[in-house]
């Protein structure tokens, strides 16, 4: 078992389905609002979305007001599966040293992975902080970006709570 390594690619992932875990009611989501909601250069966007299209994460719809849409319900994606999808290759070599170093960081490396294979996009949308961003960003009915200041026809659905 390897130590958990969380790369720049898996936390802008999580950051990135956060987006649209947060969004999910309101339609898809250009990636151009990602990259710039999320501060990450297109190009990477796109890599990152390449990935999690293809194993099922996400999914595109083309097209003028086209995007991406989380694959699955928020509930149904850990974030535990987001960080071992794109630090797949990031893997390195098995750590050696004694056994109680390893009996230590192995336990401690499973208890993490349990805490994240637990954890789920859903967790993190239903959580005040960010019911109360949401509620301020969907004033006025239209959604509008605390980053950019895009302003979006994209609305929530009536199940969302206004949200």
């Amino acid at each position: 078992m390897g130590m958990i390594h969380v790369t720049a690619k898996s936390r802008y992932a999580v950051s990135a389905l956060m987006h649209l875990a947060i969004h999910n009611t309101a339609g898809a989501v250009p990636l151009a609002e990602v990259s710039v909601c999320q501060g990450i250069s297109l190009s990477y966007v796109d890599q990152i979305f390449t990935r999690l299209r293809r194993a099922g994460l996400v999914q595109g719809t083309p097209g003028p007001g086209g995007g991406y849409r989380l694959g699955r319900a928020p509930e149904a994606i850990a974030i535990g599966e987001v960080i071992t999808l794109m630090d797949a290759d990031q893997r390195g070599p098995q750590r050696r040293g004694s056994e109680l170093d390893r009996a230590v960081w192995d336990g401690l490396t499973r208890d993490i992975e349990g805490f994240l294979a637990g954890l789920t996009l859903a967790d993190f949308v239903r959580g005040p902080r960010v019911r109360a961003s949401l509620e301020a960003q969907y004033a006025g009915n239209h959604w509008r970006c605390e980053v950019c200041g895009a302003l979006s026809d994209r609305q929530p659905s009536a199940d969302s709570g206004g949200a």
